[in-house]
């Protein structure tokens, strides 16, 4: 800056026009932003802000001097003489003047004929326009500062935080008394406004993973009001100066460390977008974190994330404890009586926790007074036996949300709950959750305790009070596993069975919450992401929850978990989903058999999702083998068979097959295109079938595994070979042996499922029986999706489960008649 002033000199004495000046400063504050990176990685949070403001100060006092000399030439005056002044307010007044933010300026003067101000007062703002600062100024006279205060609470506010810049002492001095009368005038009405403000503010910017670094819940202006007030009381310049007996030396140091972090963020922010910016975007973490000093990469920006929560929540406890000790006996319109104070005689932290127990059968809000009280309370090391049975009963309070909300503002969440230790202020990345994990846990709680659909509500109701409890703790810690390198899922199970087990939880309810937690977000997963009217879809969702009670609190935990997102995740469409996956879940309830399939493949594939070859696969070969219809694949083979057995069906265009001859004779086939099994039956008749299996894959393809109870010599395996290959010719024919079939050995149930049909037959087993029955099956278009056939003591015991969108309930008799009449539906 030395060097420009020289130029600038140079200049004026050159009588330079002013566009050249205009350059020359520009040219110096292009150089200046340039290096801003630089100075930012060498200095602290306020340093760095006081470098900045100091600069500007430089700049306006430079463009003084020049509308100065263009006025006066050479027989300038000295500056006080000249009765005006340049005045900083807001945060350049404070000198927390960010980068990027508005230069508040004041031009304060006198009126006084002779001095021709008004031209002088257009020369600098001109000029300050012309080098492109960002300016937001204000022009007054000293005798107009009274009545201006009085119109706005933000003026009045820019006032008492002025700081003299250039110009005349001997207005400034003047400028000062008015301000000092102004800090003195209805010092109730500007607290008054000052809180109402700020409830307003965070109602607008809560503390979210995209925080309002400035006028959210915990950010700067938290920590400007405190100065503010202390301020017009005391006429402090920082609220260190604040009496002690206000802001005690640990309080502050504690405050002041947040402080400067936030500082650094928010120049951070600013440096990084380039441009004014309050709210700390994800989008924008990464950068920030590296510019932080944080290490590169997704824990880095955990890190970062976390300690802005961190910080932030820092603020907010100590700002609200000091402005009621400040305000006391200022604030009106506070309704007292939904206050919770401290009684004196309870100084431990137990006794305190049993005053908020106490309180929670209806809504009260905790003064800042109990917060402090909670942060200084005497606190065991380790959670005696005794502290447990308060923190149980916690759980039993229709209002448990205001008592987790109070120690989550005094920092003692995670002391008071160890699960919680974990996911204090841990932010999450996923682009869904809009709070970290564990604000979210207590909004959860909010929502559970104030449920608005009527439904769900009347189930909550019906729940006895040892099982609201137990939903209310499965609510809370549903996430307290988040932030291990494990699924969230599994541990946050494990973290809620040992926390049920130091309150002794019943241990039917212990299951029911263990269930719950490790499938808490099926229910909205499976609503929002999968065909509702798919029977497999909702076997698969219902067998984890088998029971009424179990899909009760699965549906009561999704609606708390979803409201607890954030705005607008539960919605009227959502809810419609979730409503509708629970009816058609409550419908199969009694289906036993389904969904102990369905539990039993659910089981395999969670198991076939940690095999290295399925993991080897493509995303897209994996979601395939997944969404085979076929639950008997999954329920009788192992899951290297059915990963190898995939790899094959990826392979196939037109048909694939497969003999086994060792012990018994085996043929498996995958086939794409139409395939004869009766024709292969029917050629095969003088071997005994024990066993086959048809299975639905994927791409339409279908999989055939035959086995025979015999083996075969060397010279019949070509044999068997050249069968097979003709029978995916459509020109091949062979005769069928008629077997004979008793109507009653029938049993046909289309109400098996919504979207299967089941025949079972048992009866004598006979040479031909499966080649028959495919006959008939392939020429009335009917679609088998399994089949289990079974040989045992000269009885076949035959299961096909069968399509019902296809030909078969709409031809049971026909079916019947057709098997018992030995009736063979197409010669072949």
């Amino acid at each position: 800056m030395d060097d420009v002033k020289i130029q600038i000199e140079a200049l004026l004495y050159e009588n330079a026009p002013h566009t050249q000046i205009a350059k020359v400063l520009k040219q110096d504050i292009k150089n200046y932003f340039e290096t801003l990176g630089e100075t930012f990685a060498t200095s602290g949070g306020k340093d760095f802000l006081v470098k900045h403001t100091k600069k500007i100060d430089d700049i306006l006092k430079t463009v003084y001097k020049i509308a100065q000399r263009e006025m006066f030439q050479s027989y300038s005056p000295m500056k006080n003489a000249i009765p005006l002044s340049l005045v900083a307010l807001g945060s350049y007044g404070r000198e927390q003047l960010c980068v990027h933010s508005d230069i508040d300026l004041m031009i304060v003067y006198k009126e006084i004929p002779g001095y021709n101000l008004q031209a002088m007062i257009e020369k600098m703002l001109y000029l300050l326009w012309d080098i492109g600062l960002k300016l937001g100024h204000r022009v007054h006279t000293v005798e107009e500062l009274m009545a201006v205060s009085k119109t706005d609470i933000t003026i009045k506010t820019a006032l008492i935080e002025s700081r003299f810049i250039e110009g005349s002492n001997f207005v400034w001095t003047e400028t000062q008394n008015v301000i000092n009368k102004i800090r003195h005038d209805d010092i109730q009405g500007f607290i008054q406004s000052k809180l109402d403000e700020q409830n307003l503010k965070h109602k607008k910017f809560p503390l979210t993973m995209e925080p309002n670094l400035k006028d959210g819940v915990g950010g700067f202006r938290d920590a400007n009001l405190v100065f503010w007030i202390g301020k017009i009381l005391f006429n402090v310049n920082n609220i260190k100066n604040i009496p002690s007996h206000i802001i005690e030396d640990q309080e502050y140091r504690e405050f002041r460390i947040a402080l400067e972090f936030l500082f650094r963020v928010r120049s951070a922010l600013h440096l990084v977008t380039g441009k004014k910016e309050d709210k700390l975007r994800l989008d924008l973490i990464p950068d920030i974190s590296l510019l932080l000093g944080y290490k590169e990469g997704a824990r880095g920006q955990m890190l970062c994330a976390k300690k802005v929560t961190e910080s932030l929540k820092i603020i907010r406890l100590y700002s609200r404890i000091w402005v009621s000790l400040l305000t006391q006996g200022y604030a009106v319109g506070v309704q007292e009586k939904h206050f919770m104070y401290p009684k004196e005689e309870e100084v431990t932290f137990h006794a305190l926790l049993k005053q908020l127990v106490a309180h929670a059968q209806k809504p009260f809000y905790i003064h800042p007074s109990f917060l402090q009280a909670l942060t200084v309370a005497p606190k065991p090391q380790r959670l005696s036996g005794e502290l447990y049975k308060t923190i149980k009963e916690i759980f039993y309070q229709p209002y448990s949300y205001a008592i987790f909300n109070a120690l989550s503002d005094a920092r003692l969440l995670g002391y008071t709950i160890p699960a919680m230790k974990k996911i204090i202020d841990l932010p999450q990345f996923d682009g869904y959750h809009q709070y970290a994990v564990d604000i979210h846990s207590i909004r959860c709680v909010y929502y559970l305790e104030h449920i608005e659909d009527s439904f769900i509500k009347g189930l909550y109701d019906a729940l006895s009070v040892d099982e609201k409890a137990m939903l209310k703790i499965v609510t809370f810690l549903h996430d307290a596993g988040k932030g291990r390198r494990s699924d969230h899922h599994f541990v946050s199970s494990s973290l809620f069975k040992i926390f049920a087990q130091k309150i002794k939880m019943k241990k039917e309810l212990m299951s029911y919450g263990e269930t719950l937690i490790l499938y808490h977000t099926l229910m909205s997963k499976t609503a929002q992401r999968e065909d509702l009217y798919n029977e497999k879809n909702i076997v698969q969702f219902a067998s984890h929850f088998p029971t009424k009670k179990l899909l009760d609190l699965i549906y009561i935990l999704t609606y708390a978990d979803m409201s607890g997102v954030g705005e607008g995740i539960y919605n009227a469409f959502t809810a419609k989903l979730i409503k509708t996956l629970y009816d058609e879940s409550i419908e199969i309830l009694d289906q036993t058999e389904l969904l102990d399939e369905a539990a039993k493949r659910f089981k395999k594939e969670e198991t076939l999702k940690k095999n290295s070859a399925f993991t080897a696969l493509t995303n897209a070969q994996q979601k395939k083998i997944l969404q085979i219809p076929s639950d008997l694949l999954f329920l009788r083979y192992t899951t290297p068979s059915i990963v190898e057995l995939a790899k094959k069906a990826f392979q196939t265009k037109t048909y694939h097959f497969e003999i086994h001859n060792e012990g018994y004779l085996t043929i498996e086939v995958i086939r794409a295109k139409s395939f004869n099994v009766s024709y292969l039956l029917s050629k095969l008749s003088t071997l005994e079938v024990v066993n086959m299996d048809i299975c639905k894959l994927f791409d339409e393809l279908k999989y055939f595994k035959i086995e025979f109870s015999d083996t075969l010599g060397v010279e019949d395996i070509h044999r068997v070979e050249q069968i097979l290959h003709d029978s995916f010719d459509d020109n091949k024919k062979s005769t069928l042996s008629i077997p004979e079939i008793k109507e009653e050995e029938l049993h046909i149930d289309c109400e098996y499922s919504k979207s299967y049909a089941l025949m079972q037959l048992q009866c004598k087993n006979q040479k031909g029986l499966l080649a028959y029955m495919m006959n008939i099956f392939d020429a009335m278009g009917i679609d088998i999706a399994t089949a289990k056939i079974h040989t045992l003591k000269n009885r076949a015991k035959d299961m096909f489960l069968i399509e019902k969108n296809g030909n078969f309930c709409h031809n049971t008799q026909e079916v019947i008649e057709k098997l018992t009449k030995g009736t063979v539906c197409v010669e072949s």
